[in-house]
């Protein structure tokens, strides 16, 4: 009997982010790659470095050989990590805008307040008044 062996590969979309770690009202944050749709907060490849946004002045630690090796593999970035790496100057580019605001927000800004339909009153039927005797 002949043996068939199929092959193929799956592609698994990366995602490179920030994982927060830290205590209530005093976060830090772990710049991790993952599989993009994996929780968060379960297994990750690799941590890449950290972020401390707390911390006077903003401390960031990453290590950009491991971050161009993930980049050039297909890791897509965040758009927080994007930044990030464009400011310590990791990758080339522009900042992307990180957050969008609430719809409803938008929807009030750009539609005109609604005017009230005013609806006719009922008017009492007007009668002549009669006139005797012409």
């Amino acid at each position: 009997m002949t043996e068939i062996r199929i092959s193929y590969s799956i592609s698994i979309m990366l995602a490179i982010r920030l994982q927060r770690i830290g205590k209530k009202n005093r976060p830090s944050y772990r710049v991790v790659v993952s599989e993009h749709k994996r929780d968060l907060y379960g297994r990750h490849n690799e941590i890449l470095g950290n972020y401390d946004p707390v911390a006077i002045p903003k401390t960031i630690n990453l290590k950009a050989d491991r971050i161009k090796y993930w980049l050039s593999v297909g890791a897509q970035p965040s758009a927080t990590v994007h930044n990030l790496l464009v400011k310590q100057g990791v990758i080339d580019g522009k900042k992307v805008r990180a957050w969008r605001p609430k719809k409803k927000a938008e929807e009030a800004k750009t539609a005109p307040p609604a005017a009230k339909a005013e609806t006719p009153k009922e008017q009492a039927p007007t009668q002549e008044p009669k006139i005797d005797g012409v």
